[in-house]
C-alpha cells in the first residue's frame, strides 16, 4: 500500500469540498448579516466561535471513531468498521441530547460573563437560543461522516455539503430578510436556518446510507457493545478536549476584540470568515492524513507514513498558495462582500494579511499535529494542545492588558499557536516510537 498525489487527492476532495460546504454555512450567515448591521455581523461571530467550540467536542470524538475504523478498514476487519461506527452513532447521538439541554441553561449566563455591550450580548443570544437545534442533527450526521472517511469513501460528502450549502443559502435569504411571507428574524433567523441545513444534511445521509452502503459487509445494524464503546472513548476523549481547545481560544480572541470596539469587532469577523477558506484547505488534508496513516500502520506500511506526510503537504501548498495571491490582488472587492462599511473594510486589511501569511507555518503544523493522532496516540495530541493553549493565552493576555494595540498584532497570536504545534508534533514523529495498534 503506497499513497500517490492522484490517490491523495481524490480521497482529499471530497472532504475538502464537504468542509467548504460547512463553512460556506457560517459564511453566508456572516455575508447576509454584514448588511444588516455592524452589531449583528460581530455578535455573529461570538456566536459562533462559541457554537463551534461545543460542536469541536462531538468533531473530536467523530476523529477518534474514524482513525479506529480506518485501522479496521485497513485490516480488512469491515465488520469490526460498522460495529464501531455504529457505537460512535449511539454515543453521539446521546451526546447531542446532553449538550442541547446545558447549552440551553447555561449559556446566557456564561455569555452574559464574557460581553461587555448589551448590544452585542442581545444579539449574540437571539443567534445561539436558535443555533443549538443543530447539536440535535451535526452531531449524529459527524458519525456517518467518520464512517464514510475512515473507510475511504468519500464522494458522497460533497453531494451532502451542496445540498447542505443551499438549504442554508434559501433558508437565511426567507428568514434573515422576511421573504416569502415569513417573519423577518435577522440574526435569529440566521441561526434557524443554520440548524435546518443541518437536519435537512443528517436525512441525506441518512437515506443514502440505507440505500447504498453494503450493511452485510459492514456488519451495520443495530448493536451496542460495552466494551467497544469504552475503547471508542478512550481513545476518543483526548480528541474530544484538544478539538474543543482548538476553537475555544478563537472565542476568547472574539472576546478580546470585542473590547476594542464595534468596528474592530465586525472586521475582526470579515477576516476570519475569509481564513475560513484556508482552514477548509489545511483541515482537509489534515483530516484526510489521519485516515491515510491509520490504514498505514493497520497494513504494517508504517515506512510510508512520513513520505505520504510529506506528500500531503506538497498538495495543501499548491492549492493554498495561488489563492493566497488572488485574495491579495483583489483584497477591497473580497472584503466587500462582507460590509459596504468602509470603515471595517480599512481596519481588516492588515489583519488580512497577517491571516494569509499564517497559512504558510499551519501545513506543516496541522499535518504532523494529525499524523500524530493517525498513529492512535491522541493523549500525546492531547497534551501538545494544552501546551499550545497556554502559550496562547498568556501572549494574547499580554495583547489584551497592553493599550493602542492593532487589530493586526492580535491575529500574531495565531502564528505563535502553529509554530509551537509544528515544532512538538515534528519532534515526537522524528523519535520513531510512535507505531501502535489500537
Amino acid at each position: 500500500m503506497k499513497y500517490k498525489y492522484k490517490q491523495i487527492w481524490l480521497i482529499n476532495l471530497p472532504i475538502m469540498v464537504s468542509l467548504l460546504m460547512e463553512q460556506l454555512i457560517n459564511l453566508t450567515d456572516s455575508v447576509f448579516l454584514g448588511h444588516v448591521s455592524q452589531i449583528d455581523l460581530g455578535a455573529s461571530a461570538l456566536a459562533t466561535m462559541y457554537y463551534s467550540a461545543i460542536y469541536m467536542l462531538g468533531f473530536g470524538f467523530s476523529l477518534g471513531a474514524q482513525v479506529v475504523i480506518a485501522r479496521r478498514n485497513g485490516e480488512e476487519r469491515y465488520t469490526e468498521a460498522g460495529k464501531v461506527f455504529y457505537q460512535a452513532l449511539i454515543f453521539l447521538a446521546v451526546f447531542a441530547v446532553l449538550v442541547f439541554a446545558l447549552s440551553k441553561l447555561f449559556s446566557p449566563s456564561l455569555i452574559r460573563m464574557a460581553i461587555t455591550s448589551d448590544k452585542v450580548y442581545q444579539a449574540t443570544m437571539h443567534y445561539i437560543e436558535w443555533r443549538n437545534y443543530s447539536f440535535l442533527f451535526a452531531f449524529p450526521l459527524l458519525a456517518i461522516r467518520a464512517f464514510f472517511i475512515g473507510t475511504t469513501r468519500t464522494n458522497i460528502l460533497t453531494a451532502n455539503s451542496i445540498v447542505m450549502v443551499v438549504c442554508n443559502t434559501v433558508f437565511n435569504y426567507l428568514l434573515i430578510f422576511g421573504k416569502a411571507g415569513l417573519p423577518r428574524l435577522g440574526i435569529s433567523g440566521a441561526a434557524l436556518g443554520s440548524s435546518l441545513a443541518a437536519l435537512v444534511g443528517l436525512m441525506f445521509l441518512i437515506i443514502y446510507m440505507w440505500k447504498y452502503v453494503d450493511k452485510k459487509r459492514y456488519g451495520i445494524h443495530p448493536v451496542f457493545d460495552l466494551k467497544l464503546s469504552f475503547h471508542l472513548l478512550s481513545i476518543s476523549v483526548w480528541t474530544m478536549v484538544r478539538s474543543f481547545f482548538c476553537i475555544a481560544p478563537w472565542f476568547l480572541f472574539f472576546v478580546a476584540i470585542e473590547h476594542l470596539g464595534e468596528c474592530e469587532l465586525a472586521a475582526a469577523n470579515v477576516v476570519r470568515s475569509i481564513s475560513m477558506l484556508f482552514f477548509v484547505i489545511v483541515n482537509s488534508f489534515a483530516t484526510t492524513i489521519i485516515s491515510l496513516v491509520s490504514n498505514l500502520i493497520g497494513a504494517n506500511k508504517t515506512e510510508q507514513v512520513m513520505p505520504t506526510c510529506r506528500r500531503v503537504i506538497t498538495l495543501d501548498y499548491i492549492t493554498g498558495i495561488p489563492l493566497i495571491f488572488l485574495v491579495l490582488l483583489f483584497s477591497d472587492s473580497i472584503l466587500g462582500l462582507f460590509t459596504n462599511d468602509m470603515a471595517v473594510i480599512q481596519t481588516a486589511f492588515y489583519p488580512l494579511c497577517v491571516m494569509l501569511s499564517t497559512f504558510i507555518i499551519s501545513v506543516p503544523a496541522y499535518t504532523y499535529c494529525n499524523t500524530v493522532i493517525g498513529t492512535g496516540n491522541t493523549k500525546i495530541a492531547f497534551l501538545f494542545q494544552m501546551i499550545n493553549i497556554t502559550i496562547y493565552l498568556f501572549y494574547l493576555f499580554i495583547l489584551s492588558r497592553s493599550p493602542h494595540i492593532p487589530l493586526a498584532v492580535y491575529w500574531t497570536a495565531e502564528q505563535l499557536y502553529v509554530l509551537v504545534l509544528w515544532g512538538l508534533s515534528l519532534a515526537y514523529l522524528k523519535r520513531n516510537k510512535w507505531q501502535s495498534k489500537i
